[in-house]
């Protein structure tokens, strides 16, 4: 009777339940069970089906009738009692925005049902609930400025509830801010603002440093604190500045391409973090209009994110560098998985390379099969 009830509450609308005779220890328990069912089917819980010829008095099967009755003979209360119980405890006293209704219905859906959501039953609204509560203030920017441990603290009481549920709420994000198609969690937090303590930021060219005169010495490249990006002085007009996601190719491109720094090269950590995009920003509003900004990425839905994160840091022109759709058909591959491609409209340099990744036929290039070279000199 459990087991009609539980196809029942998982949309069966009039499930069947066969007895498993081979299962009962000795015929006095086969009996007791028979009179069970037949007391049930006698309130009008249950309709049975008995078997034909020889086995016309042993119980084939037996049809769910009355789900009521069955929920006051078992002591059980309705899955639908229990996930707006479980519901309430979750959502008790957190006002969410309108953008999480869609996350809330797929929730009461699947726990109206009996089945998990995100991983998480009906048994687990107690744990889930940070993971809400948390995704609201990143929705409504409480996050930025904070690390991960006084994050935790400040908005779920626990300094290490973040690192133990980063991925139900970048899953609860996803849909409601643009994070990278397929980067792990803790990176696609980070792109949001929310890191441990943000990585330097390396470059290379003819800079110096508040009073250290660092073009002098010529350092290959060097790290700084994204927050302090505003020291950078630039000893002569750079020719350009380049914005590189994979370590390999930056190094590559100042030590073969750009020997004697004539542009700025800066490597961005692969995803750039909320305070790199920052740093970014500083450097581009310190430069002329007239200096021509390139980012380098792999050819793929994360390069074309990346790309188009750092355009919207830097709010001027970006072009792309060795990020084509003729160098992606000519030298990519095509893709054991396909990821989703970022969403959003904004006029962008990669909307062409972003409507070709769409295709099926589309080739992704990694950014290292690639020599490093100069941008075009006449970019602008």
């Amino acid at each position: 009777m459990s087991d009609l009830l539980d196809r029942y509450e998982g949309g069966a609308e009039s499930p069947i339940a066969y007895p498993d005779y081979d299962g009962f220890i000795d015929v006095a328990q086969m009996d007791k069970f028979v009179r069970e069912l037949r007391d049930v089917e006698r309130r009008g819980g249950i309709r049975i089906t008995r078997g034909r010829g020889l086995k016309s008095e042993q119980i084939k099967h037996a049809r769910l009738e009355s789900p009521p009755l069955l929920y006051e003979l078992l002591g059980r209360r309705p899955v639908g009692e229990l996930m707006e119980a479980a519901t309430g405890r979750l959502l008790e006293g957190l006002e969410l925005p309108v953008q999480f209704e869609t996350s809330l219905d797929a929730l009461r859906s699947a726990w109206s049902r009996g089945r998990e959501w995100q991983g998480f039953s009906l048994d687990d609204a107690d744990r889930l609930r940070p993971v809400f509560v948390m995704a609201k203030a990143i929705f409504e920017q409480r996050h930025v400025g904070l690390d991960y441990r006084t994050f935790s603290r400040r908005f779920a009481g626990d300094s290490k509830a973040l690192e133990q549920l980063e991925g139900p709420v970048v899953r609860l994000l996803s849909g409601l801010v643009e994070v990278p198609p397929a980067a792990r969690p803790r990176d696609a937090l980070r792109t949001l603002g929310l890191e441990k303590f943000a990585p330097p930021i390396l470059l290379s060219g003819r800079l110096d440093f508040d009073v250290a005169e660092l073009s002098a010495a010529a350092p290959r490249y060097f790290g700084i604190p994204p927050a302090e990006a505003e020291r950078l002085r630039f000893r002569e007009r750079p020719e350009y500045v380049l914005t590189v996601e994979n370590f390999a190719s930056f190094s590559r491109h100042i030590m073969e391409a750009d020997p004697h720094r004539v542009g700025i090269t800066i490597y961005v950590g692969g995803y750039p973090s909320l305070a790199t995009q920052s740093a970014l920003k500083t450097i581009a509003t310190a430069l002329p209009a007239n200096i021509p900004f390139f980012h380098w990425s792999d050819i793929d839905p994360d390069g074309t994110w990346i790309f188009r994160t750092i355009e919207r840091a830097i709010a001027r022109e970006l072009k792309p560098h060795l990020m084509s759709v003729d160098l992606a058909d000519r030298l990519g591959k095509l893709p054991a998985d396909r990821t989703r491609l970022p969403t959003g409209t904004m006029p962008s340099a990669m909307s062409d390379l972003v409507a070709y990744l769409r295709r099926d036929d589309a080739k992704w290039l990694e950014q290292e099969e690639l020599d490093p070279k100069l941008p075009p000199a006449n970019a602008w």
